[in-house]
């Protein structure tokens, strides 16, 4: 699990949680209570950013019909790690790392590029991680059962839902 490895390392650990691209507010909501729950048996700190998802709407919308996996996951990307970066250079925090690479559906190379490249620009550092190695999606998976957590099935966004329909 991400929170307790960089515990391990030496890191203060506190989650950010953005979510203006997960639809409908209600599934926003359910992903919220479980990031909230995991923070609070593990003891570590999280931040909720305020839910406004037509600006990630209005930054995503030419890329609408772009298929999942696409340019339109690389603006969203951009768009988490950069509130990410963003809160972390305004409240003293010097570094980030994002737990999408846990995902098996996510381009890990894609996200530590960007995360490097937004880290950069607000001038915090950017702490390269595959969380998905060694099991690591299989034993998240496992955690969030026995936790009883709510486990989504699908990315999140409008665009995502509409293709599984």
């Amino acid at each position: 699990m991400p929170w307790p490895a960089l515990l391990d390392e030496g890191y203060g650990v506190t989650g950010f949680f953005y979510g203006n691209n997960i639809y409908p507010a209600e599934e926003w909501a359910r992903r919220r209570d479980a990031v909230l729950t995991l923070a609070e048996s593990v003891g570590m700190p999280v931040v909720v950013a305020d839910y406004v998802p037509d600006e990630w709407l209005e930054r995503t919308a030419e890329l609408k019909d772009c298929p999942e996996g696409g340019e339109r996951c690389a603006v969203c990307f951009g768009l988490q790690l950069g509130a990410a970066a963003a809160y972390a250079a305004t409240n003293g925090f010097g570094a980030i790392c994002t737990t999408l690479t846990i995902s098996p559906h996510k381009d890990p190379v894609l996200l530590n590029e960007i995360g490097k490249k937004i880290s950069r620009t607000h001038r915090v550092e950017w702490l390269e991680r595959v969380w998905r190695k060694g099991d690591g999606f299989k034993k998240s998976v496992r955690i969030s059962r026995e936790m009883g957590l709510y486990r989504q099935n699908y990315c999140g966004c409008a665009y995502s839902l509409r293709e599984r329909a």
